[in-house]
């Protein structure tokens, strides 16, 4: 994972708010910008500092590398950039409690590199700066500062971080020597709820718990404990599994929500008023689980649920 800092004092609400970063590929008079180029050099994963009005205000995660595109409609802002750059994918999540770098430059002064840096040794930005690289150790100051939203176990982030990881799973479970073509296929299906998983998953659950929907064909077979982590076994067996639909499903499996044994959706404080009373996820239809799905629940609720 490599670390930016990107400046978006004009640009915040249409970057944050559309899931970007977007630049020219050069300075107006065709010169080569070392801010420019280094989107060239984000990969997926990477996280993005976002500062604006002297404040630190979101962090996101990169999403992909940069592609060539025209520049998207900022209305007013940037009328001097060219009309093509380039655009890197970021999902942002805004901070709860925003920080000053300024305040604490003393402690990330001696992590700044002695060029391009976002910041000026008196800790105010540096003008110019669009995208900066900056070090482990300085992107791990501002994370502390921020506090406990942004830690490797919370927030939005970890979303594509779990990704990355049942990637590698998926991965390693290719290289391994000690199973056959077939059941790799069957583990690897199992991940995106298909195959013998979803059969199993079928013979124990009749429909989502939450909106009541029974027709398999808009139901998403969901692990309970996460595939990445599962043996040969639980990646298949039935009761590590759950049908909801497809926005139950992304809640459940990010850790915004869980059931208890009895059949209750759990809330995470993490999960927005707005949208848990938008989705009626207080309406669910209760119903106890088996004995072999509450030992998968025990886990979900303890390293899952945010």
């Amino acid at each position: 994972m490599r670390y930016w800092w990107v400046n978006q004092n004009q640009t915040y609400k249409h970057e944050v708010n559309g899931g970007f970063l977007w630049s020219p590929k050069t300075n107006s008079n065709g010169a080569r910008n070392q801010f420019y180029e280094n989107m060239k050099e984000v990969e997926a994963g990477d996280r993005v500092f976002s500062f604006c009005d002297t404040l630190i205000k979101a962090v996101g995660i990169a999403q992909g590398p940069a592609q060539s595109a025209v520049k998207p409609d900022f209305g007013n802002v940037g009328n001097q950039w060219d009309n093509e750059g380039w655009l890197v994918p970021v999902e942002f999540e805004e901070a709860e409690n925003p920080i000053k770098p300024k305040d604490i430059i003393d402690e990330l002064r001696p992590h700044m590199a002695p060029k391009y840096a976002p910041l000026q040794a008196n800790g105010n930005g540096n003008q110019g700066v669009y995208l900066a690289e900056v070090t482990e150790t300085f992107a791990k100051l501002l994370i502390a500062e921020l506090g406990p939203q942004f830690s490797s176990r919370g927030g939005a982030l970890l979303e594509t971080e779990t990704a990355k990881e049942d990637d590698a799973a998926e991965e390693a479970l290719q290289g391994r020597t000690d199973i056959g073509a077939t059941q790799k296929s069957q583990l690897v299906s199992a991940r995106r709820g298909q195959g013998i998983f979803k059969a199993n998953v079928r013979l124990n659950e009749t429909g989502c718990r939450v909106t009541g929907v029974t027709d398999p064909r808009f139901l998403i077979a969901s692990h309970i404990k996460p595939w990445r982590v599962c043996s040969d076994q639980e990646k298949l067996d039935g009761c590590n599994g759950l049908l909801l639909s497809p926005h139950v499903d992304k809640l459940f499996d990010s850790g915004y929500i869980s059931f208890t044994d009895s059949g209750q959706v759990l809330k995470s404080d993490k999960l927005p008023t707005s949208v848990w009373q938008a989705w009626r996820l207080d309406h669910n239809q209760t119903k106890p689980f088996a004995e072999k799905q509450c030992d998968f629940l025990a886990y979900h609720r303890a390293n899952i649920l945010k």
